[in-house]
Order: C-alpha cells, then structure tokens, then sequence
C-alpha cells in the first residue's frame, strides 16, 4: 500500500480483530501510528513493528478497556513554534514532544531561528531576522506536509528567495494565492512555490480553503499591517481548540468575529 497515516491506522484497527495474521508494507511511521499501536496492544491486540515500514498484526478475538495518555499534536506544536518565529517573539511552547519536531527545528536552525527545548517543551527566540531556506516536504521524520503553510508565512518574511516543494499532496498550494492578496511575492511552479521576501504584508480579506491553510493565514495576519479578516475559519477548528484564546494569552489582538472580548478592569481611583 501506498505511505498512508489513516490508511494505516484504519487497516491496523481492523487486522487487530481479524483472523489471522496481517502484514502492512510500506506502513506510515508517524508518531500517531505508533501512538495507537500502543494503545491497541494496551488494549490486548498483538502489533510489531510500529514505527516502522512493515507492521505485523496477529489478530486477536476481543480486545479490552485501558488506559492511555495520547501524544501531543506535534502540528498544532508547530504551528505556535511558527508563530513565535515570524513575530520575533520569545515564546514557550509547553505540552510538546520536541522528538517529534526533529525536522521542523533543523529548519528553523538553518533559517537563523533560535530554539532551546526541554523533555516536553520548546522555547523559540525570533531575535534575529529569518533568512531563505529551501524545504520539502517528505514522510515522517521529514518535514510534514501539514506544516508546510504555515512555512510559507514564514518564508514570506525571511530575506532571499526560498523554495517549496510538496512532495506529499497534490493542490496543497491554494493558501498561497491568499497570501499574495496580502502582499507576499509568491509563484507557483507545478508542485513547487517559491517565496521571494521579506516582503511586507498588509490587511486583507482573505479565504481559508482548508485546515492548514487556515493556520497559514492567521501566523501572517499577525505581522500583517492592519486588520485582516480571515472567512471559512471552520476549517481551522477542525485541528485547533480556541486558537485564537492561545494566541490572544500571548499578546496577539485577535478575535472571532462577533465574539465580545472582556472588558479591562478600570484602574483603582487615586486616593488623595
């Protein structure tokens, strides 16, 4: 079968109460997958090989109830480690398994971003002005295809020409059209996008066209000069719980619209 994240977990759920035994070639190694190997044996099923390219499930007749801790969302991680490195920002990033961020902060290294992390956390320091860096996308440990957006909004603002290639998905592109509304310098070259910055972004009325995209065009609507108003935001909480509380508990001014923000308590009158 063809490297798959859902195709592999669905047919492992399925080959763990089938007879016999199942064997998956060319089995997505990501993190999720090993993470629900673990809680399927956990469970009583019979899984080897997680984390590898050939899974192996002996197929058992019943599974039971257990207890497991699901990893953290190393996309979501990513998308806030972004944040910090396009605003400049000093920003800590709790609650994340750096060993799952490998090829995420080599990038960030390499563009001049500096990063520190501990067992479950990763500070990023946007001190310096990122520069140009060519990324693609590839199978886990590469760098992910679901972070490949919100690069884009990044690159938009590194000095020098950088060039995106999506070698996981076909038409994975449509955020950067959006981005171009708002000023960014980007063309788009079959399966390749180059980004030619530091470009300065501007407000726009823009439409999110999927999950990541959404993400792509909240991190530059956050160096964007002016309001930028961002539709389809539905998208965005399909992977996001209350992205915009995260980022408005760090400093950035955002909000749904209709949403009535809390009012700043009246400073104490002076007493004479």
């Amino acid at each position: 079968m063809q490297v798959n994240v859902l195709g592999t977990a669905n047919v492992m759920m399925m080959a763990a109460l089938a007879d016999g035994v199942t064997v998956i070639e060319s089995a997505a190694c990501e993190p999720e997958v090993m993470d629900l190997a673990n809680f399927l044996n956990a469970m009583g099923a019979k899984i080897s090989g997680a984390g590898s390219p050939t899974l192996t499930i002996t197929g058992v007749e019943k599974l039971h109830g257990a207890e497991h801790e699901v990893i953290p969302d190393r996309i979501e991680a990513a998308t806030f480690i972004i944040a910090g490195a396009l605003t400049g920002g000093d920003l800590n990033v709790a609650g994340c398994d750096p060993h799952h961020l490998g090829a995420l902060l080599e990038k960030l290294n390499e563009v001049g971003v500096k990063t520190a992390h501990t067992a479950d956390s990763v500070r990023v320091m946007g001190d310096n002005p990122p520069k140009a860096a060519d990324m693609v996308t590839e199978e886990y440990p590469g760098f992910p295809t679901d972070v490949q957006a919100q690069y884009m909004a990044l690159a938009t603002q590194a000095d020098g020409t950088s060039t995106i290639s999506e070698n996981i998905f076909e038409n994975r592109f449509m955020h950067a059209q959006e981005l171009v509304r708002m000023g960014a310098n980007i063309k788009i070259e079959g399966r390749r996008a180059v980004v030619r910055g530091k470009t300065p972004l501007s407000a726009a009325a823009v439409l999110a066209s999927d999950l990541r995209a959404s993400a792509s065009l909240v991190l530059a609507a956050l160096v964007a000069d002016g309001e930028t108003i961002i539709d389809r935001v539905y998208h965005i909480d399909r992977g996001y719980e209350h992205i915009e509380e995260k980022l408005r508990g760090v400093g950035a001014q955002i909000r749904r619209i209709g949403e009535i923000l809390p009012k700043k308590a009246a400073a104490p009158a002076a007493r004479g």
